[in-house]
């Protein structure tokens, strides 16, 4: 072991995490299609988060009975059941042209997907992509600031346990809740749901400057399994729905993550710039502001994009 080491398999975690998601997203939408995207993309969702808090519960049982270096085995187990679980699907279940968002009658001749200007005059996903990435600039950094906090008040022992009950519970959040959106996401429509998700984010940045108790960051933390439980399970339905019959699904998946990937990766450094310069406060009252401007976006510039949505 050593620093190289972890680097490459740090490496290579990012990158087999960065196609998991949109790959699974592909391979539900083949499955399915349009019509039950959302559904089982909201019970993708819960088991995701399910699979999230359980896996964390195991590794503090496991590390603190057995020591850190056991997480790493239980990772490893984890991935290696993944795989065996991956191999019971089979391609000739998948309708590969409707999981890369090809609209095609069963045994039609699909046409062929459309060209690359079509998505960057795509208006309403260029609109997602900016929202996406203010999104993630708002959220990222807030458990990581919380986690900062916490060590401030409570010490490094406490505040390792603290998070990780923050994370916990934030993922038991997300499960009901990517349960109810993926239900209801085509009579509610994703516009309001967003709407909801980008509320509860500013109003945790708000809340967080209340008490520095720890039991109070705990709490407020939760909420994030509202707002980014919302996220997750929309995200895919709202990219289908702008890039149905375009055959450009998956690109858009791509190219409208790369951008909350950097939202994600300049909120870090934002919050820590504003932590040193001005507080802890300061820093979640501007995270706080970011998510008010996503949403002020949202409601503006996004149209529904479900036919049985509020407009």
């Amino acid at each position: 072991t050593g620093f190289p080491v972890v680097t490459v398999t740090q490496s290579v975690a990012a990158v087999a995490g960065a196609i998991f998601a949109p790959a699974i997203s592909a391979i539900t939408l083949g499955l399915v299609g349009p019509k039950m995207f959302a559904k089982r993309v909201g019970r993708n969702e819960a088991f995701n988060h399910a699979g999230n808090a359980v896996s964390a519960g195991l590794a503090g049982v496991l590390a603190w009975t057995f020591g850190p270096v056991v997480v790493f085995w239980l990772m490893g187990a984890l991935t290696v059941a993944s795989i065996v679980t991956a191999t019971r699907l089979h391609n000739d279940d998948i309708d590969n042209a409707v999981a890369r968002g090809l609209d095609c009658e069963p045994d039609a001749d699909c046409d062929e997907p459309s060209g690359w200007k079509t998505l960057i005059e795509n208006r309403p996903l260029m609109t997602f992509a900016v929202i996406a990435f203010l999104f993630h600039l708002a959220n990222a950094a807030m458990l990581t600031s919380v986690s900062q906090l916490l060590a401030r008040t409570v010490g490094k022992d406490q505040a390792t346990s603290l998070t990780a009950a923050c994370i916990v519970a934030a993922q038991l959040v997300m499960v009901p809740v990517a349960i109810f959106v993926g239900r209801h996401a085509e009579r509610l429509g994703t516009k309001p749901l967003f709407l909801v998700a980008f509320g509860f984010l500013a109003a945790r940045g708000a809340l967080y400057t209340l008490s520095d108790d720890p039991y109070w960051l705990v709490g407020v933390q939760a909420l994030d399994g509202v707002g980014a439980g919302i996220f997750g399970a929309l995200f895919p339905v709202v990219i289908a729905d702008l890039t149905e019959g375009s055959g450009r699904f998956n690109v858009s998946q791509g190219a409208v993550a790369t951008t909350q990937g950097l939202g994600a990766a300049l909120s870090a450094t934002l919050a820590g710039s504003i932590i040193v310069w001005a507080g802890y406060s300061a820093n979640f009252l501007t995270l706080a502001a970011i998510a008010g401007a996503g949403f002020l976006l949202y409601m503006i510039a996004m149209p529904e994009t479900k036919k049985g949505g509020q407009a």
